[in-house]
């Protein structure tokens, strides 16, 4: 008796930690998002080269779009877009109401609450100005409370201008398109962003002037951010996914035929932006 009660518990033993393996098998996000057969993104409006939304349609465009289309495809599953914004598509993330948010700007203080992966490719932020005299003028000589920027509150360009240009005048808007009005009209000498959406900006609106990319280059990682939460397996198979496509040319690939609905090619990218970092 004693013999068979070792070997009935050795047995349910081994049941429970196959069961528990299984489990936790059972758990991983790429599981999760098979079984769904979705994998969600977060989609922002109006934010061309890297989403847009067809009012007509519904249907989503942009390179952010392509590259999350890639990532579905490698995992054999459909794609769906979650109406977001940049702010929200954090908490997003965070809350498991998306899969994944793509095209952020690496900023320390957003890795304590999502986890970053390796570089989609890197972007450079840069001065949109219809004022020529603006132009050849390095960060240092930018910092002066003669010139005013405009800027988006809270973005990644406004943590720019905390860092680099304290003593510019800076004008803070809620939205991106108050801070290019203030630009077009003449309230603002020039507004900071990212030289992608710079280049749409100036071709759609040439108001607006031209894209300088001022010295220093800021160039920043764009990464795909996930909830901290999810297995490793998940996180290292979507920053794999991101150094192949990166290193291989994918990406801007991409990124130049999401550009090429505004007439915008490579030869138009400012001088010393490289895409691939």
């Amino acid at each position: 008796m004693k013999l068979n009660s070792l070997i009935t518990g050795a047995l349910a033993a081994v049941l429970t930690a196959v069961t528990f393996s299984a489990a936790q098998a059972q758990d991983s996000k790429i599981d999760e998002i098979r079984d769904r057969g979705v994998l969600r993104v977060a989609g922002i409006l109006n934010e061309d080269p890297y989403f847009r939304k067809d009012p007509r349609t519904g249907e989503w465009r942009g390179f952010v779009i392509a590259m999350a289309g890639d990532i579905a495809e490698t995992l054999g599953v459909e794609l769906e877009v979650v109406e977001s914004s940049w702010g929200n598509s954090i908490l997003d993330v965070q809350s498991g109401k998306v899969d994944l948010a793509m095209a952020l700007t690496a900023l320390p203080k957003r890795a304590l609450s999502i986890h970053f992966t390796s570089p989609t490719y890197y972007n450079s932020f840069v001065i949109i100005s219809p004022n020529t005299a603006l132009a050849g003028k390095s960060w240092a000589e930018l910092n002066d409370p003669s010139v005013t920027i405009a800027v988006d509150l809270g973005s990644a360009q406004d943590n720019i201008t905390k860092q680099y240009l304290p003593d510019a005048n800076i004008l803070r808007f809620k939205t991106r398109d108050e801070a290019i009005v203030a630009v077009a009209t003449g309230k603002a000498d020039g507004l900071i962003n990212s030289v992608l959406n710079g280049v749409v900006m100036t071709k759609r609106n040439a108001a607006l002037g031209t894209v300088y990319v001022p010295e220093p280059l800021l160039s920043s990682p764009s990464v795909v951010g996930l909830n901290y939460d999810t297995d490793d397996t998940w996180k290292q198979f979507v920053s794999a996914w991101a150094d192949y496509n990166r290193r291989v040319g994918n990406n801007q690939t991409w990124i130049v035929e999401s550009l090429a609905p505004f007439d915008v090619t490579l030869e138009d990218l400012p001088e010393g932006f490289d895409i691939g970092g």
